[in-house]
């Protein structure tokens, strides 16, 4: 594990030099990717101009909900947002110098294209959850303080596996990237708003089936101590890391079993 570890770490230091060589357009880049992450929190905060609630919530309570979506969102962009490359390395048959080495394929996927330029969204995300947490005026007990802690991890443990999930479709159908992104992109902007907004059979295939109601929604409920309007039980409001451990399970064991069914190119 120690060894593993240090391989990590030694390819993503590698990866970290080489964007940041030409810091002038390294800089540009991060700039502009933490440009679109505050776009995505005035986007909310516009929906306000014209309606004093949404769904039974006030604009300090939907803030709170997207800050913790879009925080744990682009934290997993940022850890493993690039397995989203697996359909290329699938096509071209560079999936093949991955597997014939004695690392994990999945962390050899993470660390080979990581990121770096995305780190600014991660850490504006974070900021925001910070003053959204401050606006809402959240009445501080320790369980409450404890999960203002553990629900950023879980809701970027939960779109990780999101995003593992997603490119695991690529050993089977190649072409699967807007596939994919319809439930990472596109759950990121599902679970930035309260859940009574959408119709049932949303609720039922996004929301609690795909477990997205955990990023946000159900842990900003028990933040703020408010019953669902759903008429979820209040004990599921505090369920966002066992259902984040659950979905982190099945993507890597769907992971692992489309790696045993790969075939390769043939190239």
């Amino acid at each position: 594990m120690a060894d593993s570890v240090r391989v990590y770490r030694a390819l993503v230091g590698a990866q970290i030099r080489s964007q940041s060589q030409y810091r002038a357009s390294f800089l540009l880049d991060v700039g502009f990717t933490t440009l679109f992450c505050a776009m995505e929190i005035v986007s909310v905060l516009v929906i306000f101009r014209v309606t004093p609630g949404l769904g039974g919530f006030d604009v300090r309570e939907v803030l709170l909900i997207a800050a913790l979506c879009q925080c744990g969102f682009y934290c997993a962009d940022l850890l493993v947002g690039n397995v989203e490359l697996v359909s290329k390395y699938v096509r071209t048959g560079l999936l093949d110098s991955v597997l014939i080495r004695p690392r994990s394929s999945l962390g050899q996927l993470l660390a080979l294209d990581f990121p770096f330029r995305k780190v600014g969204r991660a850490v504006q995300g974070v900021v925001i959850y910070a003053v959204a947490l401050w606006w809402a005026g959240v009445a501080w007990t320790p369980p409450r303080a404890v999960l203002a802690v553990v629900a950023p991890a879980a809701t970027t443990t939960l779109f990780a596996a999101v995003f593992v999930a997603g490119a695991t479709v690529a050993f089977w159908w190649i072409d699967s990237g807007e596939f994919a992104n319809a439930f990472t992109y596109g759950g990121r902007t599902f679970g930035s708003y309260p859940m009574g907004i959408y119709p049932l059979w949303l609720r039922d295939v996004f929301a609690y089936g795909l477990g997205i109601a955990f990023a946000g929604y159900q842990p900003a409920l028990a933040l703020l101590g408010r019953p669902d309007p759903l008429g979820t039980p209040a004990w599921a409001a505090w369920l966002s890391p066992a259902v984040a451990a659950v979905a982190w399970a099945a993507a890597l064991a769907l992971w692992n079993t489309g790696i045993r069914h790969y075939r390769s190119t043939g190239s």
